[in-house]
């Protein structure tokens, strides 16, 4: 049998502290700590704890070339190996370690940067409900429990030498720049018309066009940038009230400008999902459309194998996106929203992704505002 370790593999030290009561009534220090190795593979999305002759073992043992397991166990213990074998961090060819090998030659293939693939599995969320009652506490709690917060802007010259510019001319764009708010009180009842939702979809997310750029290798047009042209977001739906759609989840097509149903629902079903995907973040929960954005990474990862920045531009794409949205949502007199704050893990089980391909960034919504101000929103007042 041959092995080798995992792809991807990252070890912290955690430090417990607790008290020494040995120590305290010999009276020496009260507060002992104890030292824990905990790994991190993305390919496992789960945290797992090794000792120091576990550790060595996984230093030692290649992630490219496969080994001899007999090799191994004389060099680190027969108990060693196996138990290694046995939590996923080293992989065998052997037909009982299929599942896990298969799962680390997705992520292999994929072209992750290692830092960015564990820093991605490991801050997904699942069942994760916000703390309502610590979203919006008034400024004068904050002070009191944190002190004075950092000033809201900084200078880097205080000798006078700054130069004044003049006041922009008001353009087009500014009614609605000016109308751009983060909405959080919609409208429960309020049904959102087919012909705005396909606005939205299409001028936000649609493709405008698109290029072959070499044999069968295109890139689409759309009315946001994004890192070489791939546009690697892909768009899906929770219709709760949008007219003329069933309730439930659909994917976007961007060049057929169509919607692809994925799984009808029942109102309380989708009312269900989308409290659960927004962690429980009841003010945007009644809008009446959310659509989640999700960065296919072997898209994106085709050109920018294992590189450092591709990570931030994942992020940046869906960025530009959700401003894109927020803008066309206002110009049709409606308030959106954009959480990063959402159920990762839920919501790949509602769609069937694979978060080793299938990044979850952000939930958008929009929707008429119910005229009510059960919750803080921060609106432009001249």
């Amino acid at each position: 049998m041959q092995i080798r370790r995992c792809a991807v593999l990252f070890v912290e030290p955690r430090e417990d502290l607790d008290v020494d009561w040995a120590s305290l009534f010999a009276g020496q220090g009260a507060i002992a700590a104890t030292i824990q190795w905990i790994a991190l593979a993305p390919h496992l999305g789960d945290e797992v704890s090794v000792d120091a002759a576990q550790l060595a073992a996984l230093g030692a043992i290649s992630l490219t070339l496969w080994q001899d397991r007999v090799a191994c166990e004389a060099q680190f213990g027969a108990a060693t190996i196996t138990h290694l074998l046995d939590l996923g961090l080293l992989l065998s060819d052997a037909p009982e370690g299929a599942a896990l090998r298969e799962r680390d030659e997705v992520l292999r293939s994929q072209h992750w940067r290692p830092l960015s693939a564990t820093i991605h599995m490991f801050s997904r969320w699942a069942d994760m409900r916000v703390d309502k009652g610590m979203q919006f506490p008034s400024f004068e709690e904050l002070v009191e429990n944190y002190g004075t917060p950092p000033g809201p802007t900084i200078d880097r010259r205080s000798d006078g030498q700054s130069i004044a510019l003049p006041q922009p001319e008001r353009a087009r764009l500014d009614d609605t720049l000016f109308q751009r708010y983060t909405g959080r009180n919609f409208d429960p009842q309020a049904v959102l018309p087919l012909a705005t939702a396909s606005r939205l979809l299409q001028r936000a997310f649609g493709s405008q066009g698109e290029r072959e750029m070499a044999p069968d290798a295109f890139v689409l047009k759309k009315l946001s940038p994004s890192a070489g042209g791939l546009h690697p977001t892909e768009v899906y739906v929770l219709a709760q009230r949008v007219e003329g759609l069933e309730p439930g989840l659909y994917h976007y097509q961007p060049v057929r400008h169509a919607l692809e149903p994925l799984s009808g629902m029942t109102t309380a079903q989708t009312e269900e999902l989308a409290l659960r995907m927004v962690a429980d973040q009841d003010w945007f929960q009644p809008a009446p459309m959310m659509v989640v954005l999700v960065s296919r990474v072997e898209r994106n990862f085709w050109k920018y194998r294992n590189h450092a920045k591709a990570y931030r531009a994942l992020l940046l794409d869906a960025g530009h996106l959700s401003q894109t949205f927020y803008l066309l949502a206002t110009e049709a007199g409606m308030p959106a929203f954009v959480t990063a704050a959402v159920n990762e893990i839920d919501i790949e089980r509602a769609l069937g992704l694979d978060p080793l391909k299938d990044m979850v960034i952000a939930v958008c919504g929009c929707g008429p505002a119910s005229g009510a101000q059960n919750t803080v929103e921060m609106r432009y007042e001249p």
